[in-house]
């Protein structure tokens, strides 16, 4: 059965290719483009299963891509890893807040490359059917073909981790999760975040849900749940 596709997007030809032939070589269908203004044309005509977009592109840069990439309702669902030479943490943290799965610094090892894509590649296979289902909660709507939430009909427009651990809580209401578990079902158990991070994911997700804020409950000392 051949592998999903992957889509490379990056200025430097000596990276295209060699992400090119370590990826072929391990079954997957691979088209490049050296240009955010081209992987947003290839995204929507693709719909590749992953996108590696590096961040320090000439015009529209990564963030850019990522962020129109994540307002599409067309591609918001595509999966992406950052590649990076800056190295920076508020490039990352706001590659992440934007969407994108993961990132990988250059210089990189082939090896580890793979390794983190096959993680993000693996999550996304194993998404079960009624993960998909549209969930109501009296006057929250979770829609996760989507990626959307509305409450009263009006989107709430969360980022994508925001969207996560919602659709995480609603799915089981009534019972109380840690901020741990809230981390490994939303990022993948190998995901580098603090637990501070969820309690400001929390905060954020409050304010935007209004009046219905209040259905996400603190459990002192242990973690937090959405109100059956």
């Amino acid at each position: 059965m051949a592998k999903e596709k992957i889509l490379v997007v990056d200025d430097e030809e000596d990276i295209l290719e060699l992400v090119r032939y370590n990826l072929a070589n391990e079954g997957y269908r691979v088209d490049c483009v050296p240009s955010g203004e081209e992987a947003l044309i290839k995204a929507a005509e693709l719909n590749p299963d992953l996108i590696l977009l590096d961040l320090m592109l000439p015009g529209l840069d990564g963030l850019d891509v990522c962020r129109e990439l994540k307002a599409d309702p067309g591609t918001r669902h595509i999966p992406i890893v950052m590649l990076t030479a800056k190295g920076e943490d508020a490039d990352i943290v706001s590659g992440l807040e934007l969407g994108a799965e993961d990132y990988v610094t250059k210089p990189f090892s082939p090896r580890i490359l793979l390794a983190r894509l096959k993680v993000v590649l693996r999550r996304k296979r194993n998404m079960a059917p009624e993960e998909e289902t549209v969930m109501r909660r009296d006057d929250l709507t979770i829609d996760p073909s989507r990626h959307e939430a509305r409450v009263e009909g009006r989107p709430l427009g969360l980022t994508t981790t925001e969207f996560r651990i919602l659709h995480f809580l609603a799915r089981r209401p009534g019972r109380v999760f840690s901020r741990e578990q809230i981390i490994s079902a939303v990022k993948g158990d190998d995901y580098a975040v603090t637990e501070r991070s969820v309690d400001v994911q929390i905060v954020s997700l409050r304010k935007k849900l209004g009046k219905s804020g209040g259905a996400i409950e603190t459990v002192r000392g242990v973690g937090y749940r959405l109100k059956e």
